[in-house]
């Protein structure tokens, strides 16, 4: 176990990537298990708000705070001091994860933890869990690499098919097409599927181009509901089992989580629609 460890993280120069990672899902599962124990009311004194006065510090302050000490100390670190860079990856990890966890609170600039918008923090670190999974994994943004001709010749088209390969996941992007989008930055011509198809209901390029075309309008919509529906409430079933319900309506006050959450009452069931535009 230990030779497979040091064949693929180790020698490969991975050990940095791969604290990051495991301090990045660690982090994140204890800061969720946190926030519903609070929120359940069963936190203990020691587990509560964090509050200055009458400030309520959200957790993506603490996030940010060690981001930045860890970025620094990583630019600073000599390259032959291994321990040291390791361990500003290990706190990088845990202040992306902090940082992250509060994702929809930083795009929508106001508390939403708990609400249906506060779930694209979960498709946030979800995102971030798979793409750091690849690289550990040794993938790498590729274009296509199989050309033939001189040298110069194959780095140029390299490099084309590689600016191509990122256009096209930045179509998939404007589509509502997350996961392709971003998956297809290392699997090359998946994205080119996901351009060529309609974008989903709510995207920008819906938004922009199916206005006033209601066939393709329509055509996008039944497909959002024949087949991304059911896919979309699988992912919506496992992120509560990890993160907690998000159920709280938008008019609703509440006290979003620092490490903590101030528990409340009158919760309510969140929507169940396709979750277009995500």
């Amino acid at each position: 176990m230990w030779e497979l460890f040091d064949s693929r993280v180790v020698e490969p120069g991975r050990l940095p990537l791969f604290c990051f990672f495991v301090s990045f899902i660690l982090t994140f599962l204890f800061t969720r298990i946190g926030v519903r124990l609070i929120r359940a009311e069963h936190g203990r004194r020691w587990l509560r708000n964090v509050v200055a006065g009458d400030v309520h510090i959200h957790h993506v302050v603490f996030g940010v705070v060690l981001m930045l000490c860890a970025g620094i100390a990583s630019f600073s670190i000599p390259e032959e001091h291994r321990a040291a860079y390791t361990v500003a990856a290990s706190l990088f990890g845990i202040g992306a994860a902090l940082v992250l966890d509060e994702f929809a609170l930083i795009l929508h600039l106001r508390d939403v933890y708990w609400t249906e918008e506060g779930r694209t923090s979960v498709d946030a670190v979800f995102v971030a869990i798979a793409l750091t999974g690849l690289l550990l994994l040794g993938v790498r943004p590729v274009g296509l690499a199989v050309f033939a001709g001189t040298e110069q010749v194959r780095t140029w088209l390299y490099v084309l098919s590689l600016a191509l390969n990122l256009a096209l996941a930045v179509v998939c992007l404007l589509k509502g097409k997350i996961w392709t989008g971003l998956t297809g930055l290392f699997l090359p011509l998946l994205p080119a599927v996901g351009a060529v198809r309609l974008a989903r209901p709510g995207s920008p390029w819906a938004r922009w181009l199916y206005t006033d075309d209601p066939g393709r309008q329509g055509r996008a919509l039944r497909r959002e509901l024949l087949l991304r529906h059911p896919p979309i409430q699988a992912k919506i079933r496992l992120q509560e089992l990890i993160a907690g319900r998000h159920d709280l309506l938008d008019h609703e006050p509440e006290s979003s989580a620092s490490l903590t959450l101030a528990p409340g009452n009158g919760w309510k069931q969140p929507s169940t629609g396709a979750d277009w535009g995500r």
